[in-house]
């Protein structure tokens, strides 16, 4: 494949949005639309250009977090996608190969549609521009055709009544040889109804030189552009059944696929069964054989092998679960590491920790692991039996087949195979709660009085 230059535009305001961010940040999936696009170009290992507005610093840390080498260049004044392009001038002044145009709000465009141009342009087209069939296509550009190849994209707004009759829409994502961009990008002239520098007028420059301009057409649902809420909706629905689809071809059950949600990045081996209302935020990686119950929420966490969690547990970001390891319902884990075979059944709060293989941890347990100032941490050995309702007040550790009593607060170690203890002796006073309950409803009935 011919050497590819990409030039994100990112420009737009999105006041549809209604929104202080802008809306190429606004996620799917959990990733900035902006940043899926730049992930689908980086496959083809191409130079990229991204063009922001004032003020979107923030639109180009996300782009150069993903893509440090990315060249970004700004259009102060926002006169259209023709002009948008221009600011780019110092990336494809001299672009030895094919130029692709695309939009940071688009972050469903496929690998297989930016594969499908690039052929097109080593086949010798000089542009192709990437067509789809909306159900409604008021609003969109129309590309007029003639013998298989594109004349004319005219803006809807420019349209006659019989252009507007044409189901055939522009998607915006346009691919230029080289050298034919460069012949057309400096003489697009604004006479519209917007009075903009539209980059679709490029169609008509080509064909009036004897440039040959092909189309593709994609999917409705690979080009919707992230412009409004609903289509931010749209956008997510989609990924997330694209995710779903190719979870299961790989050997994932999902027993109700339409009630769980994935990030850009989950990973999930084969054999994994996962019940219905789950969600994984960013950075979750599943192994082979493991159950994810109902109602759990997993981000930034690993599960090994044949562990089981949920239902309605929570996993935080640094949760490390080992093979076989059993997280119930009611659990929080949080930077803390699950030995093999350990069990945290439920109602506990286990953070900032190392839990070794075979640990038994009882009903309400919690890690004390915040002074008000600082995080400390928690170490249990291996086999060591947590009972019930015991506080381990961090820092501290518990030796290996060590028993901690139910409702201890641990505030020293734990030797190994030791009993601990930390609560006071029981204690029962004769009648007392009689008398307590009797003065209490005194006190209340004399506020009534009163």
């Amino acid at each position: 494949m011919t050497e590819l230059l990409s030039i994100i535009l990112a420009a737009g305001e999105g006041t549809r949005m209604r929104s202080a961010t802008p809306k190429v940040l606004h996620p799917v999936g959990g990733l900035p639309v902006v940043s899926h696009v730049v992930r689908t170009v980086q496959a083809f290992g191409a130079q990229i250009a991204v063009v922001v507005g004032p003020n979107h610093e923030a639109v180009e840390a996300a782009v150069t977090e993903i893509a440090p080498g990315a060249a970004i260049s700004r259009q102060e004044q926002r006169l259209g996608t023709g002009h948008a392009v221009l600011q780019a001038k110092p990336s494809y002044a001299a672009a030895p190969g094919h130029i692709l145009v695309l939009y940071a709000d688009t972050p469903l465009v496929t690998a297989a549609t930016i594969t499908e141009i690039a052929t097109r342009l080593d086949a010798g087209a000089d542009m192709v521009v990437v067509g789809f069939r909306p159900g409604d296509p008021t609003g969109y550009g129309r590309l007029l055709t003639e013998n298989g190849r594109v004349v004319a994209i005219r803006e809807h707004k420019d349209a006659t009544e019989a252009e507007r009759t044409i189901g055939l829409c522009n998607s915006g994502i346009i691919g230029f040889r080289g050298d034919t961009l460069r012949a057309v990008i400096d003489r697009i002239d604004n006479k519209n109804a917007k009075g903009e520098y539209y980059l679709t007028d490029a169609v008509e420059l080509a064909s009036a030189d004897g440039r040959r301009i092909d189309y593709i057409e994609a999917d409705a649902n690979e080009l919707i552009g992230v412009d409004d809420r609903t289509k931010l909706a749209q956008a997510e629905a989609t990924f997330q059944e694209l995710r779903r689809s190719d979870f299961m071809k790989a050997g994932v059950t999902l027993k109700d696929p339409k009630s769980v949600w994935f990030s850009y990045d989950t990973q999930i081996a084969r054999d994994v069964t996962i019940e219905p209302n789950v969600v994984f935020g960013p950075g979750v990686v599943i192994e082979e054989g493991a159950v994810i119950h109902a109602f759990s929420h997993i981000e930034g966490a690993h599960v090994g092998r044949n562990a089981s969690v949920g239902p309605f547990a929570r996993l935080r970001p640094e949760a490390n679960l080992g093979e076989g390891a059993k997280i119930g319902n009611f659990v929080e884990i949080k930077k803390a590491e699950i030995g093999k075979g350990a069990k945290v059944s439920h109602l506990t709060y286990i953070g900032d920790a190392t839990i070794g293989a075979d640990v038994n941890i009882g009903a309400g347990v919690i890690t004390v692991n915040y002074d008000g100032y600082n995080k400390h941490r928690t170490v249990v050995g291996d086999g060591a039996f947590i009972g019930s309702n015991a506080a381990l007040v961090a820092p501290v550790s518990v030796g290996a087949g060590a028993l901690v009593a139910s409702g201890s607060v641990i505030t020293e170690d734990v030797e190994a195979d030791a009993l601990a203890l930390g609560r006071a002796r029981q204690v029962n006073k004769p009648g007392r709660a009689k008398e307590i309950f009797a003065a209490a409803k005194a006190r209340k009935q004399a506020k009534k009085g009163n």
